[in-house]
């Protein structure tokens, strides 16, 4: 079975580094995964946390882009509830103008946000109701077929921006078998309904225009590092300042010691959140190999994208780019560019 390597960049605002420094961080990333024979990098819509720096997130594509020269790029996903199809349509149509063919478009339906600040979006609590028309909108005006009569995407780029869906249950996979699109789970923070959804959406796959068969990607936290211990101690510093990110979310600016988050981690709602990353792999080059074969084996993924979590980004191009060769040695028919 030959597997896609792809990335998903969180654009972590490191404790004492500014988003500027995360947007020039992201690019460093891109450019690993570029010369280390990955798909593609998408960015993930999220608002209000002040160490995630992609909300803009078609701003960061295009400034990625500007600084690579042949890897996708994309958005995994936009929380297309947040807006309005038409504007979507433009944006990612201007950016296939600017770069054709390395863009893709992933959709999703959560709020990317906390209730607050889907008040501050002016996002309505039913919007996400209407996910599925509000995608066969988005599709028509990227296809120059709008469903709006009199309204079109201006400017619609002449070559293709793929759709896929993304999710962490059942529905996402019922939406994207029925609409014949790639489908995305976001196993990397959501691994329950994993093998379940990719189940339902092989079953229930109907071919479209854009696939002819089901293709199935999935996300997967890695810790790739020369030493096994030094792979350890990255994942653990990492999933503590995690822990301290979802902790202290929306709370006053308190500080925990690492005994009291390892105390946290090890209580019942702390086992919940380190359950979370379940998906995890950690280790040498041949470990992580290991790893992510099995993983993809087990639910015949089409294509893996990667959660490179390491807090400084010279442990996360170094990831990057040592997961790409060993997994390319171990496969060269493998699809990885």
């Amino acid at each position: 079975m030959s597997t896609a390597l792809s990335i998903l960049d969180l654009a972590s605002i490191a404790p004492g580094q500014s988003a500027r420094d995360s947007f020039g961080n992201s690019v460093a990333l891109a450019r690993a995964a570029e010369r280390s024979g990955y798909r593609r990098v998408w960015y993930a819509e999220h608002h209000n946390m002040g160490s995630i720096a992609s909300s803009a997130t078609s701003v960061l594509i295009g400034y990625v882009a500007a600084h690579t020269d042949t890897i996708r790029l994309g958005s995994g996903g936009i929380m297309l509830p947040n807006h309005s199809p038409l504007v979507i349509a433009e944006q990612f149509g201007t950016l296939e103008t600017l770069f054709p063919g390395r863009i893709d478009l992933g959709l999703g339906r959560a709020p990317g946000s906390d209730q607050k600040t889907m008040l501050a979006l002016r996002r309505n609590p039913s919007s996400a109701d209407s996910f599925p028309q509000d995608v066969l909108e988005l599709q028509g005006y990227l296809a120059g077929r709008s469903r709006v009569p009199g309204v079109q995407a201006v400017p619609r780029a002449e070559g293709v921006v793929p759709l896929y869906i993304l999710g962490s249950s059942l529905f996402g996979a019922q939406l994207a078998a029925q609409l014949g699109l790639p489908y995305a789970f976001a196993s990397h923070f959501a691994p329950d309904a994993l093998h379940q959804a990719v189940a339902v959406y092989r079953d229930s796959f109907r071919p479209s225009e854009q696939l002819a068969e089901p293709y199935v990607m999935a996300g997967v936290n890695v810790f790739a590092a020369n030493d096994t211990d030094d792979a350890v101690a990255q994942k653990t510093i990492a999933y503590r300042a995690r822990a301290r990110m979802m902790i202290k979310r929306g709370a006053a600016d308190v500080r925990y010691t690492d005994e009291e988050i390892d105390a946290f981690l090890a209580s019942p709602n702390g086992r919940q959140l380190a359950s979370m990353t379940q998906y995890t792999a950690v280790g040498t080059p041949d470990e992580v190999r290991s790893y992510l074969d099995d993983f993809a084996t087990s639910i015949e993924a089409d294509e893996l994208i990667l959660t490179h979590q390491a807090t400084q980004i010279e442990d996360r191009v170094r990831s990057v780019e040592l997961t790409g060769a060993a997994m390319a040695a171990a496969a060269p028919e493998r699809v990885i560019g």
